[in-house]
């Protein structure tokens, strides 16, 4: 974020108007039982959820529309202290830190105003907070979907760090959404290949062959290796790689190096395993980067479906829902293990540690370990439909009971009543 030029003196002294704004803006918070939020907005994922939780528990919400590129302007610090005054929210709430300066401004900035915010990371706080100074703030409560990052996140000088794991929107993901024909398959697996993204960060590598070739070679042990971040993996084996992301030029290049270890291994990772299913004939819905991947034969293709407008859809048309889940989080579980039982449908999805304090195993959940299960798994579920039907059923009373996303909401309330009110 550009340094903002506030539309009041920070301090108010010699401005009596200065001064009676942060008189109004800083207000005790947290005295009503239904909170107010003001939401930063882009069209990212999980606002979308926010809001309607939100409107389940009858909070208000005051959605604040992010700049293009997602960091403040000027105009958009102007909008927030209006909002600051006008809303009078009982605390502020990002995605991954969406909207937030690497300097730290905007942090000072709800540290004037007495305004609380929550940060709620579902995707990698490494690759999201790298090398940037200036982040932690008393008042900047962090939470993570993803357990393993929250000794992390406390090592990088957060004061307030909670485990907060995805959910899933029981009103949009619910059983009876209408799907399409073209839907119908015994066995589907809905994901990216990762071509894309790779081949965006093998560009931006170009000028370091070396770097990026150690670390597409490097990336079947980062898959393997139970070493959570890629960062953490060469430091334990790869020293030579190691050397070469410390010499490279910025943080930016050194993330991307990070970045292509990451997600080469995922690719890897789900390829191994969705290449299982081909005695199924599955239905594989995503990038074109599957078709040049895949085994010819097999396999029948979809382009990318729309989270909201599809999946819902999707998924009851399915017997099998196949999960491969990224390697950005390899103890956490990610948003099908919930979406899926939610609209009634059946999920076999790869065992994460921290997916058995969420479902109970067996009954709620079915897991495999290693690639070689899966074909006798995917089998014995298509030929015991009734089966299937009783763990959807005790799958989607868990989700309903403990893992919808207004549950999540009223977990981060607590937190954030907590030390703010």
């Amino acid at each position: 974020m550009h340094a903002p030029s506030l539309p009041w003196p920070a301090s108010g002294r010699g401005s009596q108007g200065a001064s009676g704004f942060w008189d109004k803006a800083r207000i005790p918070r947290f005295r009503s039982a239904a909170p107010r939020v003001l939401l930063f907005t882009s069209g990212y994922f999980l606002q979308r959820e926010i809001v309607s939780a939100c409107a389940r528990l009858g909070w208000q919400v005051f959605e604040l529309p992010l700049p293009e590129g997602g960091r403040g302007t000027s105009e958009f610090v102007e909008r927030l202290l209006a909002a600051a005054v006008e809303f009078a929210p009982d605390f502020a709430l990002t995605v991954n830190h969406l909207g937030l300066d690497t300097q730290g401004r905007l942090l000072s900035l709800f540290e004037k105003l007495a305004l609380p915010l929550a940060s709620w990371f579902v995707d990698s706080p490494r690759l999201i907070l790298h090398d940037f100074p200036g982040q932690p703030s008393p008042w900047c409560a962090v939470f993570t979907w993803d357990a393993d990052t929250v000794d992390p996140l406390s090592a990088m000088g957060f004061e307030q760090v909670a485990h907060l794991p995805l959910a899933a929107d029981t009103v949009l993901f619910a059983p009876g959404k209408v799907g399409k024909p073209a839907w119908d398959a015994d066995v589907s697996f809905v994901g990216d290949s990762m071509a894309r993204p790779l081949a965006a960060l093998k560009k931006r590598l170009k000028a370091h062959p070396r770097a990026l070739a150690l670390a597409l070679e490097a990336a079947p042990g980062f898959a393997a290796s139970p070493e959570r971040e890629a960062l953490a993996y060469l430091r334990a084996t790869s020293p030579e790689l190691l050397a070469l992301w410390e010499a490279l030029p910025d943080a930016q290049a050194r993330l991307d190096l990070e970045q292509t270890l990451t997600w080469e291994a995922t690719r890897l990772y789900r390829l191994s395993r969705v290449a299982t299913l081909a005695p199924f004939s599955p239905l594989v819905a995503g990038d074109a980067g599957w078709r040049a991947m895949l085994p010819a034969g097999g396999f029948k293709y979809h382009g990318p479906l729309d989270y909201s407008l599809d999946l819902p859809g999707f998924y009851p048309r399915s017997h099998v829902n196949f999960n491969a889940t990224s390697l950005q989080m390899k103890g956490a579980v990610n948003q099908r293990v919930f979406d899926v039982p939610a609209c009634g449908a059946f999920l076999l999805t790869d065992h994460r540690e921290q997916m058995d304090a969420l479902f109970e195993p067996g009954r709620e959940v079915v897991c495999y370990r290693e690639p070689e299960e899966i074909p006798g798994l995917v089998r014995h579920w298509l030929d015991n439909p009734g089966e299937r039907e009783a763990l959807v059923a005790a799958a989607r009373e868990r989700v309903l009971a403990q893992h919808d996303y207004t549950h999540r909401m009223k977990a981060m309330l607590k937190t954030m009543r907590r030390r703010y009110a």
